[in-house]
């Protein structure tokens, strides 16, 4: 059995967005903005971001793959779903629920990066930095933390729990 432990509130997240999205729209101010969302678990982590934001943006999506059926990942990415907006000469915000090892993000910061756009910065909800197996530093940071498995506010385990409204960790329970 699995118990869940409150890591964030709604109301904490909430807050921690709305101070990202000030700090985005102070950064990028009179620039031709592009975000990013990655496909699946950023998606509420997006939508409450593009509310916050007080500058005009566009947004689109990217879909990553890199642990196939397993739970451990495989090391190579795939992109189900790329890009319809043309970034070029853009800045860039890409809008990820977490950073893990940054296989990932350094693969797709890379793909992004040769559609020669005039920058690509990074807002992540989660920066699980200890983890980092590929150098790469988000812009924007919500929250970071050294470890644990949590699930809630888009953050998944096997699709499940990412309506949760708050963010847990997931701990072992007594059996």
């Amino acid at each position: 059995m699995k118990e869940k432990e409150l890591l964030y509130s709604q109301e904490v997240i909430a807050e921690r967005v709305r101070e990202l999205a000030d700090r985005i729209s102070r950064d990028l101010e009179g620039k031709d903005v592009v975000l990013i969302g990655v496909l699946k678990g950023a998606f509420i982590f997006l939508a409450d971001l593009v509310r916050s934001l007080t500058i005009p943006h566009t947004v689109d999506f990217v879909r990553l793959a890199s642990y196939g059926s397993g739970t451990v990942s495989s090391g190579e990415i795939t992109i189900s779903k790329d890009l319809e907006t043309d970034i070029e000469g853009k800045a860039v915000v890409i809008v990820e629920d977490i950073i893990d090892t940054g296989e990932s993000m350094a693969f797709l910061q890379e793909r992004l990066r040769k559609r020669n756009p005039a920058s690509v910065q990074i807002c992540v909800l989660i920066d699980k930095a200890e983890r980092r197996e590929k150098t790469v530093t988000a812009d924007y940071v919500g929250f970071a933390l050294d470890e644990g498995f949590i699930v809630g506010y888009g953050l998944d385990f096997d699709e499940r729990f990412r309506f949760l409204p708050d963010i847990y960790e997931i701990k072992e329970g007594k059996q």
